[in-house]
């Protein structure tokens, strides 16, 4: 694909259109060129789950896809990793490209080929690429219409004001901690939280307002134990009156806690106390 190198012409048009790709075909088209896309090793696996629940959360984004197939014209289509677009109607390609694109690099990525596709993404309307490196240190590129590429290395922060609503830590996009972290801060938000610790408060005045003397500790508990129910009844999955005095009765914090991050992504009772 030199098509992306300096001053090197443009190859011929080629004979396919996107109209010929099946949903499920492992290609990708530029200029009527197609392109096959292997299948993705663990690590880039791993990264596309991550990044996807991290962007397709933001209380922001209505619709997000995954490997997502955009045909602004008939001989490109292209699939980013993680794409957040408007909804879209109908079926067939999508004919408008995504605003925001997310992509991993890792080992084998086809260099000219990732840069055509950037190219292509933006030259169409793609206000920012992301390409999460694999390889090397972890980082992030940012590619943006009209701007120099940059780079944001851990510890930083990525934005893209208008399409998400909370900025996305670099680290976020690589581990798969951080990246519930921002998930559930951003599910939180999505049912009326500002964050975990706005959830946690909930629970703690209700644990107060019914037993202000019994101290501190047992507080606590007793507000995580609320702040688990709430949050369920908030996202209209129902608990039986079992499980629910199961967690009521629970005094073991830790495992409140995780109980908490499970009911904030999981979508159904029994995925998340089920032993």
């Amino acid at each position: 694909m030199s098509q992306t190198a300096a001053g090197a012409p443009k190859p011929a048009l080629g004979p396919f259109h996107a109209d010929q790709l099946r949903d499920g075909d492992r290609y990708e088209l530029s200029q009527g060129h197609p392109l096959y896309c292997a299948p993705a090793g663990p690590e880039h696996a791993a990264g596309n789950l991550t990044g996807a629940a991290v962007l397709g959360s933001d209380p922001d984004v209505e619709w997000a896809g995954v490997d997502a197939g955009f045909s602004p014209e008939p001989g490109m289509l292209r699939a980013p990793d993680v794409a957040i677009a408007a909804p879209g109607a109908g079926r067939g390609w999508i004919r408008e490209v995504p605003p925001l694109a997310l992509e991993y690099a890792s080992r084998g990525q086809d260099e000219l080929d990732l840069q055509a596709k950037i190219a292509e993404l933006i030259g169409h309307g793609t206000r920012l690429v992301w390409v999460a490196r694999l390889t090397g240190p972890r980082r992030v590129e940012v590619y943006e219409s009209g701007q120099p590429l940059r780079v944001a290395l851990p510890g930083e922060d990525l934005s893209a004001p208008g399409i998400l609503r909370n900025p996305v830590p670099v680290d976020a996009l690589f581990d798969r901690t951080a990246g519930h972290r921002a998930t559930l801060r951003n599910l939180l938000q999505r049912f009326g939280y500002a964050d975990l610790e706005a959830v946690r408060a909930e629970g703690r005045a209700e644990g107060i307002t019914t037993g202000q003397e019994e101290g501190r500790a047992e507080g606590r508990v007793e507000g995580l134990a609320a702040a688990v129910l709430n949050l369920l009844t908030a996202r209209g999955i129902t608990v039986d009156e079992e499980t629910g005095a199961r967690v009521r009765a629970c005094r073991d914090s830790a495992q409140l806690d995780r109980w908490l991050l499970a009911a904030a992504t999981a979508d159904q009772a029994d995925r998340i106390f089920g032993d």
